[in-house]
């Protein structure tokens, strides 16, 4: 009971808002969806949202049988950003978390991503997938076949370290979580895979409490669906540049 003249401490975080954008996932999103379900998220309830991003593959039928999912739904393939703004705006969790709609990620990270949040540690927490090891790509059963995107991730992350005084090691995993407070008023103008590095840049010129967290990363192909492109690097780190000095609205 808190002391006479002493407002109570405030309530913690009791729903978490589990954001998937898809387009083009119909072999993997029910799957995924099933995962997040029954993934531990550290006592908070869940609400699940799924943002069809103009899919043509069946996508929206594989999500049909999904009841207590709320599925939005875009015209038009709009991009992976365009499709995490219009879950966002759909959220009502104290925290959110971002999930792709493929299976490189596993939800049974969700406790490890969402402890520093609970904890009241952080505002924000980025998943990495280099922390605990290195990937390989010459030698060994379990290298990874994308070498220059890993050449590509390090040009990112050194260029956002240099420009915003940071130490991070890896932002373009596929899991984030954010506290509501942390991202609220936060206006981002990427529609595409963009979206993530200018949300952080942003984040961190806003001083939020940024922490790491070591992820599950199990890459995909291209035949398999993986979708982003050398175009989206050369979009990537011109974000980088823009927010550094841009003003802020």
């Amino acid at each position: 009971m808190a002391q006479e003249g002493t407002p109570p401490s405030a309530p913690g975080p009791r729903l978490l808002s589990i954001i998937i954008p898809c387009y083009n996932e119909a072999r993997t999103v029910a799957e995924i969806v099933a995962r997040a379900r029954a993934a531990d998220t550290g006592g908070l309830e869940r609400e699940l949202i799924v943002v069809d991003d103009g899919s043509t593959d069946g996508t929206a039928a594989a999500l049909a049988v999904s009841a207590d999912v709320r599925v939005l739904s875009h015209h038009a393939n709009r991009g992976k950003g365009a499709a995490v703004k219009t879950g966002l705006a759909a959220a009502h969790g104290d925290i959110f978390l971002i999930q792709d709609g493929d299976l490189e990620y596993c939800p049974d990270d969700y406790r490890i991503v969402l402890e520093p949040l609970l904890a009241g540690k952080a505002d924000a927490v980025l998943g990495t997938r280099f922390a605990g090891e290195r990937p390989r790509f010459f030698f060994g059963q379990r290298r990874s076949p994308f070498f220059t995107h890993y050449i590509g991730n390090l040009a990112i992350v050194r260029l956002t370290n240099l420009l915003y005084d940071a130490a991070i090691s890896d932002y373009e995993g596929g899991y984030k979580a954010f506290r509501r407070e942390a991202v609220a008023g936060l206006s981002i103008t990427a529609d595409g895979f963009e979206f993530d590095n200018e949300l952080v840049c942003k984040l961190m010129r806003r001083g939020a409490r940024i922490t790491e967290v070591s992820i599950r990363y199990c890459p995909r192909g291209y035949e398999e669906g993986k979708k982003i492109r050398w175009t989206d690097g050369v979009r990537i780190l011109w974000t980088i540049v823009r927010w550094r000095f841009a003003p802020l609205d």
